[in-house]
Protein backbone atom coordinates (compact mmCIF):
# COMPACT_ATOMS: atom_id res chain seq x y z
CA UNK A 1 0.00 0.00 0.00
CA UNK A 2 0.88 3.37 -0.62
CA UNK A 3 1.89 5.94 2.06
CA UNK A 4 2.20 9.51 2.26
CA UNK A 5 3.99 11.41 5.32
CA UNK A 6 2.47 13.86 7.16
CA UNK A 7 2.07 15.60 10.49
CA UNK A 8 0.33 13.60 13.27
CA UNK A 9 -2.63 16.62 13.68
CA UNK A 10 -2.67 16.28 9.58
CA UNK A 11 -3.22 12.37 10.45
CA UNK A 12 -6.26 13.04 12.70
CA UNK A 13 -7.68 15.25 10.52
CA UNK A 14 -7.64 12.90 7.63
CA UNK A 15 -8.51 9.72 9.98
CA UNK A 16 -11.58 12.00 11.03
CA UNK A 17 -12.51 12.90 7.24
CA UNK A 18 -12.26 9.20 5.72
CA UNK A 19 -14.38 7.97 9.02
CA UNK A 20 -17.05 10.39 7.52
CA UNK A 21 -17.01 9.33 4.01
CA UNK A 22 -17.17 5.69 5.29
CA UNK A 23 -20.23 6.40 8.02
CA UNK A 24 -21.86 8.22 4.58
CA UNK A 25 -21.62 5.39 2.70
CA UNK A 26 -22.56 2.96 5.14
CA UNK A 27 -25.89 4.80 5.76
CA UNK A 28 -26.54 5.55 1.83
CA UNK A 29 -24.23 3.54 -0.55
CA UNK A 30 -23.01 6.05 -3.22
CA UNK A 31 -26.21 7.69 -3.55
CA UNK A 32 -25.70 11.79 -3.16
CA UNK A 33 -21.59 10.88 -3.27
CA UNK A 34 -19.41 13.22 -5.94
CA UNK A 35 -16.88 11.46 -8.07
CA UNK A 36 -13.79 12.77 -6.34
CA UNK A 37 -15.90 11.48 -2.90
CA UNK A 38 -16.24 7.76 -4.76
CA UNK A 39 -12.34 8.12 -5.66
CA UNK A 40 -11.60 9.29 -2.19
CA UNK A 41 -13.24 6.40 -0.81
CA UNK A 42 -11.42 4.17 -3.46
CA UNK A 43 -8.04 5.05 -2.39
CA UNK A 44 -8.74 4.80 1.29
CA UNK A 45 -7.66 1.11 0.48
CA UNK A 46 -4.66 1.48 -1.25
CA UNK A 47 -3.52 4.35 0.42
CA UNK A 48 -3.53 4.24 4.15
CA UNK A 49 -2.65 7.96 5.19
CA UNK A 50 -2.38 10.80 3.37
CA UNK A 51 -4.78 13.20 1.53
CA UNK A 52 -6.55 11.23 -0.93
CA UNK A 53 -8.70 13.94 -1.50
CA UNK A 54 -6.30 15.83 -3.59
CA UNK A 55 -5.48 12.81 -5.23
CA UNK A 56 -8.89 12.09 -6.42
CA UNK A 57 -9.12 15.76 -8.21
CA UNK A 58 -6.02 15.29 -9.67
CA UNK A 59 -7.06 11.98 -11.14
CA UNK A 60 -10.40 13.59 -12.72
CA UNK A 61 -8.82 17.07 -13.64
CA UNK A 62 -5.88 14.46 -15.45
CA UNK A 63 -8.76 12.38 -17.12
CA UNK A 64 -12.20 14.02 -16.87
CA UNK A 65 -14.27 12.03 -15.78
CA UNK A 66 -14.93 9.44 -13.70
CA UNK A 67 -15.00 6.61 -15.89
CA UNK A 68 -12.30 8.20 -17.86
CA UNK A 69 -10.44 7.63 -15.03
CA UNK A 70 -11.20 3.78 -14.15
CA UNK A 71 -10.57 3.38 -18.10
CA UNK A 72 -7.50 4.86 -17.76
CA UNK A 73 -4.13 2.56 -18.50
CA UNK A 74 -2.58 1.57 -15.35
CA UNK A 75 1.09 3.37 -16.30
CA UNK A 76 -0.77 6.56 -16.98
CA UNK A 77 -2.49 6.46 -13.41
CA UNK A 78 0.72 6.21 -11.63
CA UNK A 79 1.76 9.28 -13.36
CA UNK A 80 -0.24 10.94 -10.80
CA UNK A 81 1.68 12.20 -7.98
CA UNK A 82 0.76 10.29 -5.09
CA UNK A 83 -0.63 6.97 -7.04
CA UNK A 84 1.67 4.25 -6.31
CA UNK A 85 0.90 -0.02 -7.63
CA UNK A 86 -1.94 -0.53 -5.25
CA UNK A 87 -4.02 2.32 -5.81
CA UNK A 88 -3.36 2.42 -10.05
CA UNK A 89 -4.44 -1.43 -9.55
CA UNK A 90 -7.44 -1.02 -7.42
CA UNK A 91 -9.38 1.77 -9.74
CA UNK A 92 -7.91 0.12 -12.81
CA UNK A 93 -9.87 -2.84 -11.60
CA UNK A 94 -13.36 -0.95 -11.47
CA UNK A 95 -14.54 -1.29 -14.82
CA UNK A 96 -13.34 -4.35 -15.15
CA UNK A 97 -15.45 -5.64 -11.82
CA UNK A 98 -18.61 -4.32 -13.19
CA UNK A 99 -18.39 -6.21 -16.35
CA UNK A 100 -18.18 -9.06 -14.17
CA UNK A 101 -20.83 -8.72 -12.04
CA UNK A 102 -22.98 -8.01 -14.97
CA UNK A 103 -21.79 -11.15 -16.31
CA UNK A 104 -22.90 -13.01 -13.94
CA UNK A 105 -25.89 -11.53 -12.76
CA UNK A 106 -27.11 -12.07 -16.53
CA UNK A 107 -25.89 -15.63 -16.75
CA UNK A 108 -27.21 -18.33 -19.48
CA UNK A 109 -30.90 -18.46 -19.31
CA UNK A 110 -31.43 -14.77 -19.74
CA UNK A 111 -34.74 -13.87 -22.10
CA UNK A 112 -33.71 -11.85 -24.17
CA UNK A 113 -36.85 -11.33 -26.45
CA UNK A 114 -37.10 -7.68 -27.12
CA UNK A 115 -34.66 -5.20 -28.56
CA UNK A 116 -34.33 -2.93 -24.99
CA UNK A 117 -33.31 -6.73 -23.60
CA UNK A 118 -31.04 -7.57 -25.69
CA UNK A 119 -29.41 -3.97 -25.84
CA UNK A 120 -29.43 -3.47 -22.49
CA UNK A 121 -28.13 -7.15 -22.03
CA UNK A 122 -25.35 -6.50 -24.39
CA UNK A 123 -24.66 -2.71 -23.54
CA UNK A 124 -22.77 -3.50 -20.41
CA UNK A 125 -20.20 -5.45 -22.12
CA UNK A 126 -18.25 -2.95 -23.54
CA UNK A 127 -18.05 -1.01 -20.29
CA UNK A 128 -14.26 0.28 -19.83
CA UNK A 129 -13.46 -0.94 -23.39
CA UNK A 130 -11.00 1.22 -25.65
CA UNK A 131 -10.64 -0.98 -28.13
CA UNK A 132 -13.33 -2.46 -30.63
CA UNK A 133 -14.41 -5.94 -29.42
CA UNK A 134 -17.41 -8.27 -30.98
CA UNK A 135 -19.88 -10.06 -28.86
CA UNK A 136 -21.85 -13.16 -30.23
CA UNK A 137 -24.99 -14.10 -28.07
CA UNK A 138 -26.79 -17.21 -29.74
CA UNK A 139 -30.21 -18.08 -27.94
CA UNK A 140 -32.68 -20.64 -28.13
CA UNK A 141 -36.04 -21.09 -30.28
CA UNK A 142 -37.61 -19.31 -27.11
CA UNK A 143 -34.99 -16.75 -26.93
CA UNK A 144 -33.54 -18.11 -23.70
CA UNK A 145 -29.45 -17.22 -24.30
CA UNK A 146 -27.11 -20.38 -24.99
CA UNK A 147 -23.65 -18.63 -25.14
CA UNK A 148 -22.36 -15.18 -25.15
CA UNK A 149 -18.80 -14.36 -25.43
CA UNK A 150 -16.24 -12.03 -27.41
CA UNK A 151 -15.49 -13.50 -30.99
CA UNK A 152 -12.71 -10.89 -31.36
CA UNK A 153 -10.98 -7.90 -30.24
CA UNK A 154 -9.41 -5.37 -32.55
CA UNK A 155 -7.88 -1.67 -32.43
CA UNK A 156 -9.20 1.52 -31.29
CA UNK A 157 -11.25 1.66 -34.78
CA UNK A 158 -11.76 -1.70 -36.06
CA UNK A 159 -12.41 -5.37 -35.02
CA UNK A 160 -12.86 -8.08 -37.50
CA UNK A 161 -16.65 -9.73 -37.75
CA UNK A 162 -15.75 -13.36 -38.69
CA UNK A 163 -18.13 -15.30 -40.35
CA UNK A 164 -17.45 -18.35 -40.31
CA UNK A 165 -16.83 -18.04 -36.85
CA UNK A 166 -19.81 -16.98 -35.93
CA UNK A 167 -21.60 -19.81 -37.98
CA UNK A 168 -19.18 -22.90 -36.32
CA UNK A 169 -20.35 -21.27 -32.85
CA UNK A 170 -24.46 -21.19 -33.93
CA UNK A 171 -24.71 -25.11 -34.97
CA UNK A 172 -22.00 -26.19 -31.82
CA UNK A 173 -24.24 -24.84 -29.23
CA UNK A 174 -27.60 -25.53 -31.50
CA UNK A 175 -28.58 -21.85 -31.60
CA UNK A 176 -32.13 -21.20 -33.31
CA UNK A 177 -30.95 -17.29 -33.66
CA UNK A 178 -27.87 -14.84 -33.23
CA UNK A 179 -27.16 -11.70 -32.17
CA UNK A 180 -23.86 -10.16 -32.80
CA UNK A 181 -22.71 -7.19 -31.21
CA UNK A 182 -19.47 -4.25 -31.65
CA UNK A 183 -18.67 -1.25 -30.00
CA UNK A 184 -17.46 2.36 -31.38
CA UNK A 185 -15.22 3.19 -28.84
CA UNK A 186 -14.16 6.64 -30.51
CA UNK A 187 -17.71 7.27 -32.33
CA UNK A 188 -21.40 7.27 -32.06
CA UNK A 189 -23.50 4.00 -32.53
CA UNK A 190 -24.45 4.50 -35.91
CA UNK A 191 -23.26 1.99 -38.50
CA UNK A 192 -20.79 2.62 -41.28
CA UNK A 193 -21.07 0.77 -44.74
CA UNK A 194 -18.64 -1.89 -43.72
CA UNK A 195 -21.01 -2.92 -40.89
CA UNK A 196 -23.79 -2.84 -43.35
CA UNK A 197 -21.89 -5.17 -46.33
CA UNK A 198 -20.65 -7.60 -42.99
CA UNK A 199 -24.10 -7.99 -41.47
CA UNK A 200 -25.87 -8.60 -45.10
CA UNK A 201 -23.11 -11.16 -45.89
CA UNK A 202 -23.46 -12.25 -42.22
CA UNK A 203 -27.41 -12.94 -42.48
CA UNK A 204 -26.85 -15.17 -45.42
CA UNK A 205 -24.51 -17.15 -44.38
CA UNK A 206 -26.71 -17.99 -41.09
CA UNK A 207 -30.18 -18.51 -43.64
CA UNK A 208 -28.25 -20.85 -45.47
CA UNK A 209 -27.70 -23.23 -42.28
CA UNK A 210 -31.41 -22.15 -40.92
CA UNK A 211 -30.38 -19.61 -38.05
CA UNK A 212 -31.59 -16.47 -37.68
CA UNK A 213 -29.56 -13.17 -37.53
CA UNK A 214 -32.24 -11.33 -34.96
CA UNK A 215 -30.17 -8.32 -34.85
CA UNK A 216 -26.95 -6.74 -34.82
CA UNK A 217 -26.44 -4.19 -32.17
CA UNK A 218 -23.98 -1.59 -32.46
CA UNK A 219 -22.66 0.25 -29.18
CA UNK A 220 -20.97 4.09 -28.36
CA UNK A 221 -20.56 4.94 -24.60
CA UNK A 222 -24.24 4.52 -23.33
CA UNK A 223 -26.00 4.20 -26.28
CA UNK A 224 -26.53 1.22 -28.72
CA UNK A 225 -28.65 1.31 -32.12
CA UNK A 226 -30.14 -1.98 -33.44
CA UNK A 227 -29.70 -2.59 -37.24
CA UNK A 228 -33.35 -4.50 -37.60
CA UNK A 229 -35.24 -1.93 -35.71
CA UNK A 230 -33.57 0.61 -38.28
CA UNK A 231 -34.73 -1.36 -40.91
CA UNK A 232 -31.74 -2.14 -42.46
CA UNK A 233 -32.67 -5.68 -42.19
CA UNK A 234 -35.30 -4.82 -44.50
CA UNK A 235 -34.66 -5.70 -48.11
CA UNK A 236 -30.80 -7.74 -47.40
Amino acid sequence: MEQQKGSGKDKNIHSGHRQRIRDRFLKTGLDGFQDHEVLELLLFYAIPRGDTNKIAHQLLERFGSFSGVCDAPIEELQKVPGVGASASILVGMVSSLSRRYLDDKYAAGTVLDTTEKVGSFLKHKFVGRTNEVVYLACLDNKKKLLYCDILTEGTIDSAPITVRRIVEVAMRVAAASVVVAHNHPQGFALPSNDDIATTIKLRNALDAVSVQLLDHIIVAQDDFVSLADSGLFVGM
